[in-house]
């Protein structure tokens, strides 16, 4: 009786080690990153972006039709598009870089109970894929996120349109004066 009592003691201490809140509390730090990469696939060529945001506030983003910008190892330097690259880089606020890590958080990016319940409608041309180290945990799933997870995938989007034009110090249009 002893020996399965501490078998099932052991069992059930042991089955904390496994369990792994995907919810976490991100803080502000210079250690956290995230990087999407972004393509519109609808037009020939390919358009990409690739946004890459540190905790420390540092963005870049990379635009163009070359496979630089997803991939910084290309090797197809005679294509026509090898050159078709801009990249932008700023910095933002520490505390707002935070909190856009926390909603992707929230929007379910460590969740592993998501992994495996793919949409039945395919993406239709757009792709996104996802890298993040936020608070020790990391992410780097080989999969087009438009179709494992929708939600999560619009939520990054919109990451994507925040940081790949943004607006920074542009005057407003004068109205016009009565």
């Amino acid at each position: 009786m002893k020996k399965a009592w501490l078998l099932a003691l052991t069992l059930l201490g042991g089955c904390g080690l496994f369990w792994d809140d995907p919810y976490v509390r991100v803080s502000t730090s210079p250690l956290n990153w995230l990087e999407i990469h972004y393509y519109n696939a609808t037009r020939e060529p390919i358009r990409r972006t690739t946004v890459r945001i540190t905790g420390s506030g540092t963005v870049e983003t990379l635009n163009g039709t070359s496979r630089l910008v997803s991939d910084s190892f290309a090797k197809n330097f005679d294509s026509a598009d090898w050159g078709d690259v801009r990249s932008h880089r700023y910095n933002v606020d520490p505390v707002h870089v935070q909190q856009v890590f926390q909603d992707v958080v929230n929007a379910g990016l460590f969740d592993r109970d998501k992994v495996g319940t793919k949409t039945k409608h395919p993406s239709r041309g757009r792709l996104m894929g996802v890298r993040a180290a936020l608070d020790n945990k990391t992410y780097s799933e080989q999969v087009n996120v438009f179709e494992e997870d929708p939600e999560l995938a619009e939520r990054l989007y919109n990451v994507v349109l925040e940081f790949n034009r943004p607006v920074l110090g542009r005057a407003k249009p004068a109205s016009p004066t009565p």
